[in-house]
Parts: C-alpha cells; structure tokens; sequence
C-alpha cells in the first residue's frame, strides 16, 4: 500500500534554503500523493500514518533506547557505542525526520476531516491524540523544538518555522487531549479494518488511550515546581473526582497497539518492510544486558521462560547477560567471554504483533500505582502495583494463569508500606521498565525523570557516567534554520546531550 506522505516540509526540510547551500543528503525525501490532499480519505491517511510512526519507534528504540537503558548491548570497542553513552550527532537524524513528517500527516487528518463533505469528530479526536503522542516524542527527545509553525511550508511558505518552549509545547498537548476528549465522547465509531491498524475504529478506546496518554505525560511534569500542583491537580481529577468523564483503559484489550499482521503495509518494519529490513542475524548480533535478564531470572519471571513470546535463548543451559558500560578492550581480554556465552531476544520478536506497543495497560497501571504512592489519590499504591505485574505478564502470555501473591513472595518484590517514597517508586518502575518494552524511548524518558530503575554503571561509560538527557539538533538544522536554531540553544542551553529539558530543570 502507497504511505501517504504528501508534500511535507517541516522544520527539517527547508528545501529552498538547501537548494542554495547544496547540503541536500539529510532531508526527508518527500512523496506528493497526486491526487491532492483535498481528495484524500482521513482512513487513508490515518494507517499509513500510524505504521510508519511505530516503525520508526521500533527501530530507533532498538538502537538508541534499548541500549542506554540495558536492555541490550552492541558489542564492539569502535567509538559511538551507545551503550558507553557515546552517542554521534547523527543519531538525531531518524526520528526527527521520520516523526515530523507523520506529524503533518496527522494534522491533514484533522483538516480532512472537520470540513465537509469528510467532517467526522471522532476522526479529529483521533487526529489530535495521534498529534499529541507524537510531539511530546520529539519535545522530550529534544527539547524545544518547531510545533505551532511545523509542516505549514505547503500553505504559508514558511520553510523556517520558530521553536516552541516545551513549556508551551506541554501545554497545547493538554488542549488537544481535552478537546479529542470532547469530540471523541460525541463521535462515533469511524471505519474498520486497515483504516485504522490500532483500534479498528473503535472510537471509545481510541478515547480511553488519548486520557492515559493524557495521565502519562502529566506524570512526566509533575516534578516540575512551577505546574506540578495543576499537573497533579489533574491527575486526581482524571482518575476520582471526575473518572466518568475521562474514561481510561480498562484492560489489556484496551492498549494501543500497532499489531503486525504480516500481511500488506502491516509487516514488521524488522522484516521487510521498506523503512527498516533488519537481518535476522543483526537482530541476534546484540545480546541482552545483564540488567535486563537477570532481573527475570531472579523472579523466575514467566516471560522468561514460557515459550512463544519473549523465550530468550540460553547458551549452554542458563541464561546470561552482558555487562553494559563495560570499558574498550575488556570484552576481549578481561572478559572474553561477553562473545560467547550471551542470551539473545528470539528472532520470533522480528514479527511478533505485539512489537507494534504504542501505550498499554500496564504502564497505565504504575502511573497509577505512582500517585497513589505518592498520596495523590486514595486507592492503596498496592492495587496498582499487583494489578500492573499482572497484567505485564498477560500482555505477553494472556492465557497464563498468575499467582500474583506467590509471584511476588517467590521473587521477594512484595510491596512494602513501610518503604522510603524512593524505594516505592524504584520497585514501580523497574516493573514499568518492562512494561514499556520496545515503547519507543518511553523507559529513556522515564529514567531522566525519576533517576528510576537504578542502573549499574560500567567502567567504560562516556559522558563522565551521566545519563545523556536529550538528543542534539540534527546538524543540517544549523544551516537550514539558522536564526531559529540559534533563538533555540540561546532559551534552552547548549545543543548538547548533557543540557537538560525544561521539564528535567529544578
């Protein structure tokens, strides 16, 4: 199926300044559908939309996410492992490229769509929340970045737009999420099958998924002293005072996932499909950190071992990891053995449907396990946190039977009232930790924000051991948008890995 791409000129794709300055091999290559936009169908857009956003989720995190966060490790001592921290600035390339150009797609949709003869609410909602989902992946990835001005080249011919404070970023987000609240609680279902690859047009869970995304980015600024009181204001409003209103999702039927079929535009981007193609042996070429497994295997943690999901693959009967952060050189003489004897992911993740994960109901429920934590809201934290493990293991396994209380006594994780705040909030999210699997940088941003799972820290970590809290401007943006850029580093710091975002600042 042709990926409606259109004619999209964002921030990244000022193509008459670089006609001029001859620096062309960065840009977004750009697809007009020739039928016009104004004969575009919004469940025409909506699919390819969605499939190409997931795709460049999956293969980012598996490169960028997956090893600062030791999840995996790409061994080799050449410069630019990620997992030393050592990231190139051209790692910021893919996503800001991939994801601004679905943003405007997104935002057709809601223009299609709110005028005759296409007008439908439920698909501005769904505009709206898909717009929201993706720009707070580029604020939190970046910092300020263009949003009022992005992709209205086509109509304004802006080619240089201004970047937004994410403070005003967050703030249009919240609208947004309320006003696709409104519309979609008036709307009605919209179409089936293809058209919409996540909820097959179910206009209720595409509500229930705008409300806990909704929950997840006021989480992310709740620490934030200047808005944390209205943050978390709305937060208890969201989940007691008015649930009726903001209805959430209620189960693991509820999470927003992208699943991969096999068939059409829905092949895993891991096989075959045109934005990625990995190798099934590059797949297995990065094995998994010791962080990861041996969290599982002290659990003795059912994804682990049940077969047809995760069912990582021992070396020689047992299960190991490689140390992440380990210094250049001792992967080969001091620990020869990183090279022979690691556990790897199943090729089978290559195209299994639920790689496809965009939100779902167990990260909801350690978002709630957190407030409740935290006092924010009466139900015990303990009801969250049993029903979030729960219900991670039935994402993956969903005919498994679970035990929770003898899970839990067996793994030595029982909750603990009588725990400091700071380990509450470390035995909630080393549990949302592997919930958010393959969730886009979702674990990255999640650990710039609460310093939570506590990571070990290998000799060998660049960036004097620090957590790297942003990506920096892809290059040709210095060029392409120079007094905007420049505007950009002068308000928010430093184009580097180590200035923090506005909502990571005291």
């Amino acid at each position: 199926m042709k990926k409606y791409t259109h004619f999209i000129i964002t921030m990244a794709v000022a193509i008459v300044i670089v006609a001029s300055s001859g620096c062309k091999k960065n840009f977004i290559e750009t697809n007009t559908d020739p039928n016009g936009i104004t004969n575009a169908l919004p469940q025409q857009l909506l699919g390819p939309a969605l499939v190409n956003t997931v795709s460049y989720n999956m293969l980012r995190s598996r490169t960028l996410n997956n090893e600062l966060m030791q999840v995996t490790v790409d061994l080799g001592d050449s410069e630019g492992r990620i997992f030393r921290y050592d990231i190139r600035n051209s790692a910021a390339d893919y996503t800001w490229n991939g994801w601004y150009s679905q943003l405007v797609n997104f935002k057709d949709i809601y223009k299609v769509a709110s005028v005759a003869p296409n007008y439908n609410e439920s698909y501005m909602g769904i505009s709206l929340i898909c717009q929201s989902w993706v720009i707070s992946m580029l604020t939190d990835t970046y910092g300020d970045v263009p949003f009022s001005q992005a992709g209205s080249a086509r109509d304004s011919l802006n080619y240089t737009p201004k970047f937004d404070r994410q403070r005003d970023i967050y703030l249009d987000i919240f609208n947004k999420l309320e006003e696709a609240n409104t519309r979609l609680a008036k709307g009605s279902n919209v179409t089936s099958g293809n058209g919409d690859p996540v909820f097959g047009g179910n206009a209720a869970k595409w509500r229930k998924f705008g409300n806990t995304l909704y929950l997840r980015l006021l989480m992310r600024l709740s620490g934030k002293a200047e808005v944390s009181a209205q943050c978390i204001a709305k937060i208890k409003e969201i989940i007691e005072t008015r649930a009726t209103d903001y209805p959430l999702m209620a189960s693991n039927d509820d999470s927003a996932v992208l699943k991969w079929t096999g068939t059409n535009f829905l092949t895993s981007p891991f096989v075959g499909n045109a934005v990625g193609n990995v190798r099934a042996q590059d797949f297995r070429a990065t094995p998994i950190a010791e962080f990861f497994i041996n969290n599982l295997i002290t659990w003795n943690d059912p994804r682990l071992f049940v077969q047809n999901r995760w069912s990582i693959a021992p070396f020689q009967g047992a299960f190991a990891g490689v140390p992440s952060g380990y210094a250049p050189g001792q992967g080969i003489t001091g620990k020869s053995y990183f090279y022979a004897t690691d556990s790897n992911f199943p090729t089978t993740l290559m195209s299994e449907p639920l790689m496809g994960n965009i939100m779902n109901y167990p990260e909801l429920q350690f978002i709630l396990a957190e407030a409740a934590a935290k006092g924010w809201i009466s139900t015990p934290a303990e009801n969250y946190y049993k029903s979030g493990i729960t219900a991670g293991i039935n994402f993956w396994l969903p005919t498994y039977t679970v035990n929770i209380d003898a899970y839990l006594t067996a793994a030595d994780i029982v909750w603990n009232n009588n725990a400091t705040l700071d380990q509450k909030m470390e035995m909630i999210h080393v549990q949302k930790y592997y919930s958010m699997f393959y969730t886009d940088f979702q674990q990255w941003f999640e650990y710039r924000r609460t310093g939570h799972p506590v990571l070990p820290k290998g000799n060998g970590l660049r960036n004097n051991g620090v957590m790297p809290a942003r990506l920096t401007y892809p290059v040709y943006v210095q060029s392409a948008n120079p007094t905007n850029y420049r505007a950009a580093v002068a308000a928010q710091g430093t184009d580097a890995i180590n200035t923090q975002v506005w909502w990571q600042k005291p």
